[in-house]
C-alpha cells in the first residue's frame, strides 16, 4: 500500500501496490497523479521501500539505490522534485508517518487474516480514504447558523465527502456475509475504531486543570455518538451555557440539524478556532 498525504490540507490518498519494486510504485504514483494532479515536490524516506525483504543487507541497499535513481530520473522529466530524508532520521517524516499509523494500526486489526483480492483491497482502501478525509478540522465559517466544518474533502472535491447510506453490519456474523458485504463490515469496524480515536485526540487534555479554551457560545463542536454512520460527523453549535454554583460550565445547550439538545461538556469535542489553529500550525 502506498500512502500519499498533502502537506497543506492533510488530505490522504491510498493506493494498492502489488509489490515493493520501483515499477509497482511508479504505477501507483501514476494512478495518484491521474486523479489528484501532478505534484511539484515529493518527500519520502530513503531506505528500504523499493526492495524485497528477503534480500541480503548489501544487495538490499544496492537495489534500493538503483531503484531510487530510476524513480528520481523518471519524475525529473515531468518537473517533480524528489526529497529524501537523511539516513537514520525517520522523525523527519512525522507528517506522513502519522497517516501511515492511522491507516496501518487499524487495518491490521480489521482485516486480520482475511485474504483480499486486488479489486477488493482497492475498494476497501477507497472507503477508508473517504473516512480519513471526512475528519473535521475547524469551523467552515464564523456564522452561528452554519453547522458545516472544514474537512480535507473540501480541498479535494469542494464539498464534504459522503457515503452511500447503508445499514450497519457490525453485529452480523461474518460467515453470513458475501465478499462485498464483508468489505462493508470491515469499513464499519474501522470507522468505529478510528473515529473514536480521532475524537479522543481532539479533546484538550489541559481542561482538567485550567479553564483556558472553555466552550463559548457559537462555537462549533462534535457530539460524541456511538451510532454515527461512516463519514457523518454529528456537528452542533453551542447556543447557551449553564454554569453551576461554582461558576464552572458542565452542561450546555447545543443546536444540531435536528434541533436543540442539552448535553454535558464531556460529551462534546470543540473544534479549533482560527486563532488556535494558526497557533498550532506555527
Amino acid at each position: 500500500m502506498a500512502v500519499f498525504i498533502c502537506f497543506s490540507s492533510r488530505a490522504v490518498h491510498l493506493e494498492v501496490a502489488s509489490d515493493y519494486t520501483a515499477d509497482a510504485f511508479l504505477a501507483a504514483f501514476r494512478r495518484f497523479v491521474s486523479r489528484r494532479g501532478l505534484c511539484r515536490h515529493v518527500y519520502s524516506d530513503c531506505g528500504t521501500n523499493f526492495v524485497g525483504a528477503d534480500r541480503q543487507l548489501r544487495g538490499l541497499f544496492e537495489a534500493a539505490s538503483r531503484d531510487n535513481q530510476r524513480i528520481v530520473g523518471r519524475l525529473a522529466n515531468e518537473g517533480v522534485k524528489w526529497h529524501f530524508n537523511p539516513p537514520a532520521a525517520p522523525h523527519f517524516g512525522g507528517l506522513w508517518e502519522a497517516a501511515v499509523k492511522a491507516v496501518k494500526h487499524h487495518l491490521r486489526r480489521v482485516i486480520g487474516e482475511t485474504t483480499l483480492t486486488f479489486e477488493e483491497m482497492s475498494t476497501f482502501l477507497a472507503e477508508v480514504e473517504a473516512c480519513l478525509n471526512s475528519r473535521p478540522m475547524q469551523a467552515l465559517t464564523d456564522d452561528a447558523d452554519d453547522l458545516d466544518a472544514l474537512t480535507p474533502g473540501h480541498f479535494l472535491v469542494g464539498a464534504p465527502l459522503g457515503a452511500v447510506p447503508e445499514p450497519t453490519l457490525l453485529e452480523v456474523p461474518s460467515s453470513r456475509l458475501s465478499r462485498w458485504r464483508l468489505l462493508q463490515q470491515m469499513r464499519d469496524h474501522l470507522w468505529q475504531r478510528w473515529s473514536r480515536e480521532y475524537l479522543q485526540a481532539l479533546t484538550p487534555r489541559p481542561k482538567w486543570w485550567k479553564t483556558d479554551g472553555a466552550l463559548r457560545e457559537g462555537q462549533l463542536c462534535l457530539v460524541k455518538q456511538e451510532t454515527t454512520p461512516p463519514t457523518r460527523w454529528p456537528l452542533a453549535r453551542v447556543t447557551r451555557l449553564h454554569p453551576g454554583d461554582d461558576g464552572q460550565v458542565r452542561v450546555v445547550t447545543v443546536r444540531t440539524a435536528a434541533g436543540e439538545l442539552r448535553r454535558p461538556v464531556v460529551k462534546l469535542v470543540p473544534l479549533p478556532t482560527d486563532d488556535e489553529y494558526t497557533l498550532h500550525r506555527a
